[in-house]
């Protein structure tokens, strides 16, 4: 008996496919600045030092002063040495007017006019201390700064963009296959 066997070869379809890579290219230049500084302003207004020495009372001291001056000081103490004269005397008269008093003023005024005064000791500093009389006023400095703000101007630049599309190109490398055959089987 003979029997009827089907036999089928098949070979899968397969395709290509091919990819072109896309291209980019960025690139970004550089902003453009434009930068203006004004320079600052600066005024120094100065008042100068100033040192005053008075040392007149040190000349005094050392007795060499103006004429004017001499004739001031002579004349104080010519009129104090007048009044104190005057007053000793006045003193003396009544001391005269009042002899019937238990008192001998004859003699005690004898006394005291018989012997000058004596002069007391001591160092005398030729010109005394701090008779340099000095007066300092210092410099003033003011300062006064005019400040300008930069002007700053920037102009950006727009990026410059290349672009190529990649592709995929797809195509049939085999196509679908299938064949039948009936084969004939003896038993």
């Amino acid at each position: 008996m003979q029997v009827a066997q089907l036999r089928m070869t098949s070979q899968m379809a397969t395709i290509r496919m091919k990819q072109i890579q896309g291209k980019q290219h960025i690139e970004q230049p550089q902003a453009i600045l434009h930068m203006k500084q004004l320079k600052a302003e600066l005024k120094v207004h100065t008042t100068p030092s100033k040192l005053s020495i008075d040392q007149s009372k040190a000349w005094e001291d050392m007795n060499l002063m103006s004429i004017a001056k001499r004739i001031t000081v002579f004349g104080q103490s010519g009129l104090q040495a007048a009044q104190e004269g005057a007053g000793r005397r006045a003193k003396e008269g009544r001391e005269l007017m009042e002899i019937e008093n238990e008192a001998s003023p004859i003699i005690e005024q004898a006394a005291r006019n018989a012997h000058p005064r004596q002069k007391p000791l001591g160092i005398d500093f030729i010109p005394s201390p701090f008779s340099v009389q000095t007066t300092y006023r210092p410099s003033e400095v003011n300062i006064d700064v005019i400040r300008h703000e930069p002007s700053i101007r920037a102009d950006v630049n727009k990026p410059i963009h290349h672009y190529e599309r990649g592709d995929v190109i797809i195509d049939m490398d085999k196509y679908a296959d299938l064949q039948i055959d009936v084969v004939n089987l003896y038993a």
